[in-house]
């Protein structure tokens, strides 16, 4: 074994990368390639952790180039296997990793490596602390411990852009062989149950040291993470349940075990059972059945998926919402809303409900299929977040779904052609909320909830006035409450999700007087 040192090792990994080079035999010693010069040692360091402890690291600025040499061939083995598959980026730039042709660093010797060696402890150091437990997870027999499922409960805070089944799958990945998901609503959060390959099913012991991605790992490293900048906060736990039994393979569950199941078109996501076991009211059916012909997305391409692994080292998910392998659904920005009641329904009343979640340029109701719509908004990242939001909630007594549309843009009505007012150009609408860059209204989407934020509110109006305004409209009033600081603002809680997401409808823009018009959006907060 060459234990060259690292001028020598390098410059002989330099020259054979620069054209096409035979693959080396499996090495602790990696050599990163096409490394963007403003990395930082610490997001190369992340590159590693999921698979092992990283035992040292050198980089050349000068060349984009790395070494990063794992405390063991076996974690080397595991690490070139995943990125051959999914191609690791880091600042949004795509890295190669391969063997590299010696079996050691020697580091001790050259200039400049506090900074590498300071980061390898302080990784290191965060990385036994957290898989502290994980080495004891399995009793003498092998048995689990307590709380040592397989099965993860997640629940994602801070909800600023929509997350799918499709990100959970990718950034999980990381961790091991993910059987099943399950997503879903809960208590006006978005919730998911995922299910990692059984560490039962081999060894435990061989389990830890072949394959150290598990549910352990997984729970210890993104709890707390965000997904994209500032927002999205994942918060993880071990479920109660030991599997997961998926009917349908849709947009909101997925057994990646049965490619045969069906998508279960409007049927809930879990079996009467587990709902009952796991008390997961509001779950959500698949947006996808039978919609724009799209089908579900079995199998996901992870390239272009950057993840950090350790706490404090940024997002999961580099930028926003630019992950490559996601289903085609991803690039249109018109929606397709099923189950209206057709009536009752109105282009204004769908504009100014989905307006919560982004601009709504243009909506159409289907000539001849009323109880159908098209809504154009104003990005794909809109269309999600409302989708994600909507699907699955009453409106007029009725269930609406909502997907992606095939369609990428509405189209009006060319000049005399009948329409009875059905399509609508809201483009130029001084009620659009997203309008401002920047605007604080991006930091206040929220899911439909019993209690509505008021704000606007002009000095004369008192609590009377606005219960009467909501109970005069047929809605019941259960609270009230002006905020403390700001009399400009209130919460007000009715009778329930359906009848609050009706007088958002109802109220909001209504003329209050002195040149005031009443905003009206879905809060957080309880009274």
């Amino acid at each position: 074994m060459s234990t060259s040192t690292p001028s020598t090792a390098n410059g002989n990994d330099s020259r054979q990368f620069k054209g096409d080079r035979s693959p080396c035999g499996p090495s602790r010693v990696l050599h990163v390639r096409k490394v963007p010069i403003e990395v930082s040692e610490a997001e190369l360091i992340s590159l590693g952790v999921p698979f092992g402890r990283v035992t040292n690291l050198l980089m050349l600025k000068g060349k984009n180039q790395a070494f990063i040499e794992m405390a063991s061939e076996e974690a080397a083995i595991t690490m070139v296997n995943y990125y051959t598959t999914a191609t690791p980026h880091v600042r949004n730039q795509p890295v190669y990793i391969q063997y590299s042709n010696h079996r050691e660093l020697k580091t001790d010797n050259l200039p400049n490596q506090g900074r590498a060696q300071a980061a390898l402890q302080a990784v290191n150091a965060v990385h036994s602390g957290n898989m502290a437990l994980g080495g004891s997870a399995s009793g003498s027999d092998g048995a689990l411990m307590p709380g040592q499922s397989p099965v993860l409960r997640i629940i994602v805070e801070n909800l600023f852009y929509p997350v799918s089944l499709e990100v959970l799958h990718q950034i999980f990945s990381k961790f091991g062989t993910v059987l099943k998901i399950i997503t879903f609503t809960k208590n006006n959060q978005f919730q998911a149950l995922l299910q990692y390959a059984d560490p039962m099913n081999a060894h435990h012991a061989k389990v830890v040291r072949t394959d150290p991605m598990n549910a352990h790992h997984a729970k210890v490293t993104l709890d707390g993470q965000n997904i994209y900048n500032a927002c999205c906060t994942l918060r993880v736990e071990f479920s109660k349940l030991t599997s997961l039994n998926v009917k349908y393979n849709n947009d909101k569950s997925r057994d990646f075990t049965r490619l045969d199941l069906p998508s279960g078109d409007g049927q809930p996501t879990m079996d009467p059972a587990m709902t009952a076991a796991f008390g997961a009211p509001g779950i959500i059916s698949s947006p996808y059945a039978g919609a724009a012909g799209f089908c579900p997305t079995i199998g996901f391409s992870q390239a272009g998926l950057s993840m950090h692994t350790m706490a404090g080292m940024g997002p999961l998910v580099s930028g926003r919402m630019t992950l490559h392998g996601m289903a085609p659904t991803a690039v249109h920005s018109v929606l397709l809303v099923s189950n209206l009641n057709p009536d009752s329904i109105s282009p204004h009343e769908l504009f100014i409900l989905f307006g919560v979640y982004g601009d709504v340029h243009r909506v159409k109701i289907l000539f001849n299929k009323k109880e159908n719509a098209l809504i154009q908004m104003a990005d794909a990242t809109q269309a999600q977040l409302a989708m994600s939001h909507l699907n699955g909630q009453r409106l007029h007594g009725k269930v609406i779904r909502v997907t992606i549309s095939k369609h990428q843009t509405v189209q009006l009505p060319r000049e005399g052609q009948e329409d009875q007012g059905l399509t609508k150009d809201f483009s130029g609408s001084p009620l659009h909320r997203f309008k401002k860059p920047g605007s604080k209204n991006f930091q206040n989407i929220f899911p439909p909830s019993a209690t509505l934020h008021l704000s606007n509110i002009p000095p004369s109006i008192t609590d009377d006035i606005l219960k009467d305004l909501f109970s005069g409209n047929g809605y019941t009033v259960k609270a009230f409450k002006f905020f403390q600081k700001d009399r400009k603002m209130a919460l007000i809680q009715l009778g329930s999700v359906e009848e609050a997401i009706q007088a958002l409808i109802d109220l909001h823009n209504h003329d209050l007087g002195e040149n005031h018009h009443l905003r009206v959006s879905f809060s957080k907060s309880t009274i």
